[in-house]
């Protein structure tokens, strides 16, 4: 009602403006008319003129109705430069900073409600810089300012900052028109007040900040390397620091444009995914898989078996899974590439040059134009009291220390119930430990959506995994050499007996050995960078798990590409990292795998959707292969086929991400995904299914009454 009284009254305002004939005097010839008329009484009441003309500028600005160039010029008329500027001065940005706020007020909700996905970026832009880029376009007067004033209204601007940086910037358009109102009797046309010379100048003037940010720019990058002495010449082009993911990927890129890049490692090549995550924790799961169906074969219609089990060649093959992969990421390939890689420590004096202290006990200096941090992360390990005296495995730890066992740990706590603490309980348990999953939060796996928690620890509950949510870990007991875990649930202490602990609570990154504090370098919880991946100083980058936000493999690769060509030519042209369409999946059984939003996040961030689901209990293929459970679940934009996200639970949902994550990174819609043929019988047409859901839900009912109609007509 509010808005719509709002409307009524700017409506009014335009009604009466024609009624009254008030738009015949922001004419030229009816300005000189009017302004003979006021000219006499501004000589005897000079405030009442003042007050009169300002409000009727507040109103009309407000408003947005065409005139205001003239009464600009009358107002140069009336009261002369100084204070014709003055007057126009505060009444064009009164009436400016209205006609936002009616903007804001009347359009604001409808525009995020239907573009809210498409602004986000737009706002964070405008939150940063808006101040700066609403300054260049006052001083363009080449954008009409009723045009500034409606679109900056649906940014997220401060009305504050958007008032003084208006006043600020309209006033030399406002002194130019103020100016040639002085000589109003010899003005025949508004054109001739803005010349091409003129407009020239005010474009000029325009891009003068935006010259201005590339001069600060350049001075605080001089004051940054104000210290340091940079080197007259350099030995490569880009220096790497870690062979993991984000390291290998950014070598591999600079070589393939022939750059001189030389790669530092200090440990194994492959980081943290091929000898430590992603490859052994697969491998492991699949043996575990493997014999959870031995065990469940009457499913299948074979005899349940109990596998004859030997730890020791399960861990054995999951070392032999490394080493058969190893060679993709190995120094001969990688040389072979034509990247020089050397093995020892590497570390930053200075931000051009990396002193190496080689794993042969040699130490040299190294320098390059670039360099780029990739070191990855390591597990967190909480400073629980007791914790070294009962002893702990990590993510990192178990595949050298279970490979030595003959059996699996009997009694085993895992820490934590993200990902990987769940992947290792479900694992352990389906080869014949007894399994314990501690989990602080009141659900595991805390970042999906309820219904994905409550399905996954029920999967994890079939298989005998006793999961605790709720319950903090206090401190380790070791008690005649039997070791405790103390825990408080609900106010009370709870003690739980075990052989081995697992501590699955989290990465952190590797910050410290690589000379970053003594450079200045921000490395709170990861090493801080901009858009661009840079860092404080624009020739050193991070990427991988030490930059953040997201510790996956393939988030580490995806920054490798913009570290590797923003440090190689960003001279010419720097690309901001692209997360819009970031995938994951939690590889237990049966899979997670979401990409985009899910209903958690959307409603956090106030953002409008529907949603569509398919159950996959329903799907041929799931029958037939006696895994029909899990579901696909589609958020898109209210009425329409735009994916926000998507959530599968299921077998091999991973696999079947991949279409959502093309679709989404490519603007499909779940229409593309419906007219696209699907395979009979695969387990992707869930996907399909799903998208006919959605269909289904938005058929036209009018159009489809009236097909009935017909199609009775035609039975005669």
């Amino acid at each position: 009602m509010k808005k719509l009284i709002i409307l009524v009254a700017i409506a009014a305002i335009f009604l009466a403006a024609h009624y009254f004939g008030i738009d015949s005097y922001l004419t030229l010839d009816g300005l000189k008319q009017g302004v003979n008329q006021l000219q006499t009484l501004n000589a005897t009441q000079p405030w009442l003129v003042v007050a009169i003309f300002s409000a009727i500028y507040i109103v009309l600005t407000a408003v947005s109705f065409p005139g205001a160039a003239v009464m600009t010029l009358g107002a140069g008329a009336l009261f002369g430069v100084v204070g014709g500027t003055i007057v126009v001065s505060f009444a064009s940005t009164i009436g400016a900073t209205l006609a936002f706020l009616a903007s804001r007020y009347l359009l604001r909700d409808y525009v995020e409600s239907k573009f809210g996905s498409r602004l986000k970026a737009f706002n964070t832009g405008i939150e940063k810089e808006g101040a700066f880029y609403l300054f260049t376009l006052r001083l363009a007067p080449v954008v009409p300012f009723f045009v500034i004033n409606l679109l900056m209204g649906l940014t997220a601007i401060k009305t504050r900052t958007y008032y003084w940086v208006s006043q600020l910037g309209m006033l030399a358009g406002t002194a130019v028109y103020v100016n040639a109102g002085t000589q109003l009797a010899k003005i025949s046309s508004l054109k001739g007040i803005l010349s091409p010379g003129l407009l020239i100048s005010f474009t000029l003037l325009g891009l003068f900040p935006l010259i201005a940010k590339k001069a600060l720019n350049l001075i605080a990058k001089r004051k940054v390397y104000a210290r340091w002495k940079k080197p007259a010449r350099f030995d490569q082009n880009l220096i790497v620091i870690g062979a993991g993911a984000a390291g290998l990927v950014t070598a591999y890129i600079a070589a393939a444009v022939k750059a001189k890049v030389t790669l530092i490692e200090a440990h194994k090549m492959g980081g943290d995914c091929l000898n430590y995550g992603c490859v052994p924790s697969k491998a492991l799961i699949k043996s575990a898989k493997l014999a959870h169906q031995m065990r469940h074969a009457d499913r299948y219609g074979l005899n349940a078996a109990t596998p004859a089990l030997s730890f020791k060649a399960v861990m054995q093959r999951v070392h032999k899974v490394i080493a058969d992969i190893a060679p993709h990421d190995s120094i001969e390939r990688y040389t072979g590439l034509g990247v020089n890689v050397v093995q020892g420590y590497a570390k930053l004096i200075d931000p051009w040059t990396v002193h190496i202290k080689h794993n042969d006990g040699r130490e040299s200096t190294m320098t390059a134009r670039s360099v780029v941090i990739a070191a990855g992360a390591q597990p967190f390990v909480p400073p629980l009291p007791g914790l070294q005296d009962v002893g702990y495995v990590t993510s990192d730890t178990l595949w050298d220390e279970f490979v030595k066992r003959n059996e699996p740990p009997k009694r085993l706590v895992v820490l934590g119930g993200g990902p990987i603490g769940c992947e290792l309980a479900q694992s352990f348990a389906r080869l014949g430990s007894t399994v314990t999953q501690v989990e602080m939060a009141d659900r595991i796996m805390i970042r999906e959506d309820v219904e994905v928690s409550d399905l996954a620890m029920k999967s994890l509950h079939a298989d005998g995994v006793n999961v605790l949510v709720g319950h903090k870990a206090l401190r380790c007991e070791l008690r005649d050499g039997r070791k405790f875990l103390i825990m408080e649930h609900t106010g009370q202490q709870i003690e739980l007996e075990f052989d081995d602990l697992l501590c699955a609570v989290g990465r952190s990154a590797r910050l410290t050995g690589y000379g970053l504090e003594a450079l200045g370098i921000d490395t709170h919880r990861v090493v801080q960078t901009n858009d661009y991946l840079e860092t404080l100083y624009p020739n050193i980058f991070a990427a991988g798990d030490v930059a953040g936000p997201y510790q996956f493999t393939h988030v580490a690769a995806h920054q490798a590409w913009y570290a590797a060509v923003n440090a190689l030519f960003g001279q010419f042209k720097k690309f901001k990292v692209d997360y819009s369409v970031i995938p994951w999946t939690t590889f237990i059984d049966p899979e997670v795998a979401r990409v985009g939003l899910n209903e958690a996040d959307a409603k956090s961030q106030g953002v409008p959707f529907e949603v569509t689901r398919y159950g996959i209990d329903d799907l041929d293929r799931a029958i037939t292969d006696s895994d029909a459970h899990g579901f696909v679940k589609v958020l898109t934009v209210p009425g329409k086929d735009k994916i926000l996200g998507a959530t599968i639970v299921g077998t091999h949902a991973g696999d079947l991400l991949a279409e959502f994550v093309l679709a989404m990174r490519h603007g499909l819609g779940l229409n593309k995904i419906l007219g696209t043929i699907h395979t009979y019988p695969t387990l992707a047409e869930a996907n399909k299914y799903a998208a006919g859901e959605w269909k289904r839900a938005h058929a036209p009912a009018r159009v489809l009454a009236l097909l009935s109609k017909y199609h009775n007509w035609r039975l005669g």
